[in-house]
Order: structure tokens, then sequence, then C-alpha cells
């Protein structure tokens, strides 16, 4: 009756309990970053959605301007391509640009000349440089804006002593036109342009913030007034909100590059989490001081590692690793006791002629016993076992 000894084997893979350990502070900190900025997205949506757009009845629309304008008998049309605001300049018409700084140089140079000589108006809300210099030639945007608040119009437009104080401020304008009316000054710089065209019966209005246009600040001031008076003096107001799905902002000569085309908050977000990344890998890689071993709760017999470490050894097939391992154990033992020191025991010209001499051998024989190849198969590990302990219990006799 023969019994076979089975081997068990010990994975040493981590579990699914230890990845979740290890990962889940890095998990809910994704987790949390990702919920943050779902609701930032999510408030910021909700505060800007429809700004300055007539159909909206948020606080940042401009839905009460339409609705007194056209009860005033003037028409409001909302575009947001460049061909239709640019098909509808015309002498009965006041085209208002709601966000001039989104269109490009080359729209906007398109868009000045078809409202330069069409006799109409064109209102420019809150442009700034270059985009004036573009849209309005000789006005220039101040680099240092002003507070908005309620200015006193001092000027002598008609429609600005009409109107009265009212919520301008923003963006400040000067400009080289001896003509043009300089109302709402803030600190002697003007927060509303007025720039007769140079042919025609045309002009452009430059207004430096977009407060009188809001509904939630149609009823202040003079706000109404003001905004009423500036986009009804023709009988059609035609309302752009440049789009950027726009086929005109991608032609011409202008070529942009994948990153041009991304959000800059998408920028900054990828740019926390490298930084977040950084952080989480310096955390899992820190070091407090220098290792200190630790006692092993439980004693192991130097039986069983050597048993251990021989199965590992088998069942990677590595002899070579098998028989240096005991090769160098047996010069470190052997040396001492053939008198060479113990730093010199795996020098050849150094253990081989103290062995010879104690054996009263050839060192020559010695030589493929204590530094030959590997074997090549276990039958031959295992006759290299049997022989350097020979070699060992020989040496201690003698």
């Amino acid at each position: 009756m023969t019994t076979e000894a089975t081997l068990t084997t010990t994975s040493t893979a981590p579990t699914a309990r230890q990845v979740w350990t290890r990962a889940r502070g890095i998990t809910l900190a994704v987790a949390l970053l990702l919920v943050a900025a779902v609701a930032m997205a999510a408030v910021r949506s909700t505060d800007r959605h429809g700004a300055l757009d007539p159909r909206s009845a948020d606080p940042s629309g401009s839905r009460a301007v339409a609705q007194l304008l056209a009860d005033r008998g003037v028409s409001t049309r909302v575009v947001t391509t460049l061909g239709e605001a640019r098909a509808a300049a015309g002498p009965d018409t006041t085209v208002l640009v709601a966000v001039p700084d989104l269109l490009t140089s080359r729209q906007q140079t398109r868009l000045y000349e078809s409202t330069a000589s069409s006799g109409g108006r064109t209102v420019l809300v809150a442009p700034g440089s270059p985009s004036v210099e573009r849209l309005a030639p000789g006005v220039t945007a101040d680099p240092l804006n002003s507070s908005r608040s309620t200015l006193a119009p001092d000027c002598t437009l008609p429609e600005a002593r009409r109107a009265g104080s009212a919520d301008t401020g923003g963006i400040r304008y000067t400009t080289t036109h001896l003509d043009a009316d300089s109302c709402y000054p803030s600190e002697r710089l003007a927060t509303l342009l007025r720039v007769p065209a140079t042919s025609g019966h045309g002009d452009t209005v430059v207004l430096g913030a977009p407060d009188i246009l809001y509904n939630e600040r149609l009823d202040e001031q003079g706000n109404a007034s003001l905004a009423l008076q500036l986009l009804g003096s023709r009988p059609h107001l035609v309302w752009y909100l440049p789009s950027l799905s726009d086929s005109a902002a991608t032609g011409g000569d202008e070529q942009k590059s994948f990153l041009d085309l991304l959000p800059s908050g998408w920028l900054w977000g990828t740019l926390q989490l490298f930084v977040a990344a950084v952080l989480a890998a310096f955390w899992r890689g820190r070091r407090f001081g220098r290792l200190v071993p630790e006692r092993l709760p439980v004693a192991i017999r130097a039986s069983e590692t050597a048993e251990g470490r021989a199965r590992l050894y088998r069942k990677a097939n590595a002899r070579d690793r098998a028989s240096a391992a005991l090769r160098s154990t047996t010069r470190t033992r052997l040396a001492p006791l053939v008198g060479v020191p113990v730093t010199q025991a795996h020098a050849p010209e150094a253990l081989l002629p103290a062995l010879s001499a104690r054996l009263s051998g050839d060192g020559q024989t010695l030589h493929p016993l204590l530094f030959g190849p590997p074997p090549g198969d276990d039958a031959a590990l295992v006759a290299l076992t049997d022989q350097l302990d020979a070699l060992e219990r020989e040496v201690r006799r003698s």
C-alpha cells in the first residue's frame, strides 16, 4: 500500500476584500469629485440658462424687453448664424450682437462689412478688446473694468437723457470719433458709446454691460427706458446669439487645434485630476523612517522553510538557483574549517588550494563540485547534494 503526499498550494494574490480595502479611499475620492463636478455643472447651467435670450424668462434672460418692444410694434427675431445676421442688416433693422467675443476675428470682420453701410443700427453688448476694435473701428476697450453700478448719463444723447440714471458700468471705452456720444462715464471713461456711421444714416451703440437687458434688472432705475429706446429705433430687431455650431466659425484661413475646441473647464478639471493622482501616488508611496523588523507571531522551523523554498525551486524548475544556493552555503561552511576567511570563501584561487592541502588531494577535482555548472536534471541535482554533504563530512573528520 502506497501513500501519495498531496502538496497544497498557497495563493499570494490579493483577495477581493483586500483589493476593496486598499482602493476604497481612492474610489470614494473619485466619486466625491464626480458628484461635485455634476453639482457645479447643474448649478451653473441653471444660473445662466438663456442668458440674454429674448425667449427666456429666467432672471438673466431678456424676454421682458422683447415683449415691451412687441407692444410698441417692434418685431424681434432671433438668429444664431452669421449668415442670417448679415442678411438681416438693413436701414429699418437693429442688429443686436449678444456676445461679440464669441465670434472669431473673421466673423467679426464680415459682420462689420455688412452692418457698416446698411444704414441701420448695430448694438454691441459688452464687447472686449480686440472684438470692439473690429466691430466698431476707432473704439478701444479699457483693460480696467469698472464695477457695475448706477451711473448718470452726463451726455447729450437724447435716449440717455430721457432714461436718466441706469445700471450700466462694466467695460469702459474710449473713441477717436469726434462726433461720438460718450455716456454714463465711470472715472471719465464712457460705458455707453454711440458712434455714427461714416456713410449713411446708421450708427453703432456699444454697451459696457448687459444689465439693462436682464429681466431681473429691467424695472430698476431707467433701465427699461434706455433699453427700449436703444433697441426700438427701427421697426425690426434682429437678436444675434452667436453659436459655436455656426459653420462660418470654421471657415476661412483660421485653423483651430483640438485644445481650442475644448472648454476651459475641461482643461482645469484635467489639471485637478492630475494633481489628485500625484497626491494619491505620494500618499501610497510614503515612508515614515527606516524599515523596522518585526518578530513573527509564530515560530517556524528551519526545516519547513527549507522545504517550502525547495518546493518553489522545483515548481519553477530552477535547478540553477538551487545548485547555486547549495554550493554557496557549502563553501561558506567549509572556508572556516580550512583556515580561509569567509570573505574569500567564493574565490576558487583561495578555497581550492586550502581544501586540497587539507584532504591531500587534487584541487582540480573539487572545482567542478564547488564551482561547476548547474545540473541538467533532478537526479544530477540530488547527486550534487550528496557529494557536497560527503565533502563537508570528510573535511570535518580530517
